[in-house]
Parts: C-alpha cells; sequence; structure tokens
C-alpha cells in the first residue's frame, strides 16, 4: 500500500507581522515627531508664557505680569483696527474669492482651452506678495503729477482721481486685491476637484433640461463638497497672516502703516520691533496667542459647518 507524506506549510502568525510593523514605527516616525516638537510645540509653549511677561528682548529677563498685555492690547485703538480689518479679510474676501472661483469652475468645465485659461488665472499666486505689493502701489498711486494707473484711467473717463491707498480705504483695496491675486488657486483647486466628477452625470442632467446653476448646485457643489471645506480651512489661515501685501501698500516706505490699516500680523511686528523705542514681546505674544485661538476657533467652526457625508459615485 503506498503511503501519502504531508507536508506542513508554516504561516507566519499576524501578530508577528504587527510587531514587526511596530517595532519600524518608531524609526521613520521620530525624525519627524522631533521636528514637529522643535520647531512648533516648543516654540507655542513659549509664546505663550512669553505672554504673560514684560520682555524688551536680548540682555533682559522676562517678567512676570499676569494678563497685562492681554488687558492693554484688547483696550487699544491699534489691535481693534487690525482685529477688524483681518476680519474683513477672512470673510469678505473669503466671499469675494469663492463667489468668484465658483463662477469661473462653471464656465471653465464646459469651457474649450479652459485649462490654459486655468494656469493664466493661478499667475498671481506665482508672484511673491511683496512684488505684488510694489505692482499694486503703482496701479492705485496718488500723487498730484504722479497718479498710478486706476486714476489716469478714471481722468481719462472724466471721472476724479480717487485717494485709493488713503488710510480709510486701503482695506478695501487689498481685499480687492486679494479676491483678485487669489481666485486663481482656489479655481484651480476646485477644478481639479470637478475633473474627477463623471461626465455622465452631466450629460445626464443636459438631457433633463438642468441650466448651468442647477448642475452646479445639485452636481459640481455636493460632488466637491468636501474639497471646498479643505479650501476654506487654507483661505482662513492664509487671511489671518496676511502681511506683506498690507505693509508695502499702506506703509510710507520707511515703516509700518497707519493704525487705520493695520492687521494682526503687523500688530505683532510692531511691538516685537518697537515702533515707539523699545521691543514688548510679551505684547507680541499676547497678539500671537490671540492668532492661534482665534485661527482654531473659525477653522473649527467651518469644519463643523461644512461637515457631510461623503457622496460616493
Amino acid at each position: 500500500m503506498a503511503t501519502v507524506t504531508t507536508t506542513k506549510v508554516r504561516v507566519p502568525e499576524a501578530g508577528a507581522h504587527l510587531r514587526r510593523k511596530k517595532r519600524l514605527f518608531w524609526p521613520f516616525a521620530a525624525p519627524a515627531l522631533v521636528l514637529y516638537l522643535a520647531f512648533l510645540v516648543l516654540p507655542t509653549i513659549a509664546t505663550v508664557v512669553l505672554s504673560f511677561t514684560s520682555w524688551a528682548g536680548a540682555g533682559d529677563t522676562p517678567e512676570p505680569n499676569g494678563v497685562t498685555n492681554y488687558t492693554q492690547m484688547w483696550s487699544s485703538d491699534s489691535f481693534q483696527y487690525a482685529f477688524r480689518n483681518t476680519l474683513v479679510y477672512v470673510f469678505l474676501g473669503g466671499i469675494g474669492t469663492f463667489a468668484l472661483a465658483f463662477l469661473f469652475t462653471m464656465v471653465l468645465r464646459d469651457m474649450k482651452g479652459g485649462k490654459t485659461v486655468r494656469a493664466i488665472l493661478f499667475f498671481p499666486n506665482i508672484v511673491a506678495p511683496v512684488a505684488l505689493g510694489m505692482f499694486l502701489g503703482f496701479v492705485f498711486k496718488y500723487q498730484p503729477g504722479k497718479q498710478g494707473l486706476a486714476n489716469y484711467v478714471m481722468e481719462s473717463l472724466g471721472a476724479d482721481a480717487a485717494k485709493f491707498l488713503a488710510p480709510s480705504n486701503v482695506t478695501g483695496v487689498v481685499t480687492a486685491s486679494l479676491i483678485w491675486a487669489s481666485s486663481g488657486f482656489y479655481i484651480t483647486i476646485l477644478m481639479a476637484a470637478v475633473d474627477r466628477i463623471p461626465p455622465y452625470l452631466y450629460e445626464d442632467a443636459e438631457l433633463g433640461g438642468a441650466s448651468p446653476w442647477q448642475k452646479f448646485r445639485n452636481i459640481t457643489l455636493p460632488m466637491t463638497w468636501d474639497v471646498v471645506g479643505v479650501a476654506g480651512v487654507l483661505w482662513t489661515i492664509n487671511a489671518l497672516k496676511i502681511f506683506e501685501l498690507v505693509f508695502v501698500l499702506a506703509g510710507p516706505g520707511t515703516y509700518a502703516p497707519p493704525n487705520e490699516a493695520w492687521t494682526l500680523g503687523i500688530y505683532v511686528f510692531d511691538r516685537t520691533f518697537g515702533s515707539n523705542g523699545t521691543p514688548d514681546f510679551g505684547a507680541a505674544c499676547a497678539c500671537a496667542v490671540a492668532m492661534i485661538a482665534l485661527v482654531s476657533v473659525l477653522v473649527v467652526l467651518l469644519r463643523r459647518l461644512m461637515r457631510r457625508d461623503a457622496i460616493q459615485f
């Protein structure tokens, strides 16, 4: 009688595989965690601690002063201007930017050469904010005998020249400039999301007689909602940090702009380098903490408002 021999195949245990993966985790994750701790967590903690002190910088020892920096900051006219202007850039600038981005998204989807137009619209984001501010300063300059391009066009049409860069007007000019310069970036993001949508959905809507607005409301927006939420977070963070464009447009060329044109970033800059002689790092850190708290609150609220179940297609 023939005998049948069997061989046992040893299958590695799932637990051993997981243990090997866990051993590899820390060697790969540790460098990133060290950099994150050294360049983000520790400086943030130091900023919070210094916000409760009075410190003029190198050579002195920080002296605790409680919440004095915060109370003085909230009662300061310059901080109130900075806080108000920053919120204007976040909300009004965001509404204008996304309205323009959605409009171009509706147009470019069916437009021949849409990718070329998209690249052209993205161009202002390549330019450094300082260079962009210098260009816009040339456009909106108001000087007798040396008018900027905008006033030259207005006077050619019979209108009076306007002081676009006056302290009371510069916030509106910067908001419009932000919308113009930033829209291309968000158009690119939204169009990348639109490119993922199956074409047959638009074809079915077209056969059903849907208008462009109905296709946008019922197809484009629901299908790109998660991307819109991410773009909104990016805009909020970037708008809260605006500094160079305002500094170049509204500044006299030697130091900070007038208080009416300040943003929170300019407030931190002013307190750090001391426009009145002695720097005040404690006050600068207090404003930086306020910026961290503001961006945290706005991002959390935005994520909650934009929360929606993902649509599978």
